[in-house]
């Protein structure tokens, strides 16, 4: 079992890359979502202060649906554009609330709770889910907080990308990369696995963030990230 670091330092800059490291090993060798989510949130909660629930909502016939999380009991069922859960992922980004009271529509699993941050979770260009936290605390989160969770997010993006269907990411007539991983001379085949080649990506890219946590504590995989989506964008 991984030991994980029961004290964690106030600074952030030191903090999440911490957080990251950790969750890094967690996730090695773990495309199942669900075990690496119910990592992910207990690392939070162990992670962060002034937090009252840490956990994730998943995507289900168009309405959110509770899933890993640390905290009091929450609610089983989010509709889509509604709580902050909800427009986030109606609006496909981040949110950052300060006052969740004044929050329109806010959805109020817990009272004791004052702010807010959610962080949507891709698979490719759709999204299946949100990383939820909350506090008791008002305007609790920041811009660090949110560059921070969003590389946890991301994490747990790469560790979790596999083909369940091909119908889903192929088409006839498409061209796309691919592992040849047979070659039958005889009978004049090659077998081919797209899964496979993509495992081996997101094997190489978590592999490569592990290198630069590890090289260099400072730097901010969460931060390394962003810049490497932007990059892709361009």
């Amino acid at each position: 079992m991984l030991d994980v670091v029961h004290s964690y330092p106030d600074d952030k800059s030191q903090l999440y890359p911490l957080l990251h490291t950790e969750l890094l090993a967690l996730v090695e060798g773990v495309p199942q979502p669900i075990p690496n989510l119910a990592n992910a949130s207990a690392l939070l909660w162990q992670g962060l202060e002034n937090i009252n629930w840490a956990g994730f909502y998943l995507m289900d016939d168009g309405r959110l649906l509770l899933g890993p999380f640390q905290g009091k009991p929450a609610c089983v069922y989010i509709p889509a554009g509604k709580g902050v859960c909800g427009n986030a992922v109606k609006e496909n980004r981040s949110l950052r609330v300060d006052d969740v009271h004044e929050f329109p529509g806010h959805i109020a699993c817990d009272a004791a709770s004052s702010s807010e941050i959610v962080i949507p979770i891709h698979d490719r260009d759709r999204i299946v889910g949100v990383l939820d936290i909350d506090s008791p605390l008002p305007a609790r989160f920041d811009s660090e907080d949110q560059e921070g969770l969003e590389g946890i997010v991301r994490i747990n993006e790469i560790a979790q990308q596999r083909v369940e269907k091909i119908a889903d990411v192929l088409t006839v007539g498409e061209s796309k990369p691919a592992r040849i991983i047979k070659i039958d001379r005889p009978n004049r085949k090659v077998l081919v696995s797209y899964k496979k080649l993509e495992e081996e990506q997101s094997r190489r890219e978590i592999e490569s963030m592990k290198k630069i946590g590890v090289k260099e504590h400072k730097i901010s995989i969460g931060g390394l990230i962003q810049e490497e989506l932007s990059r892709k964008k361009v």
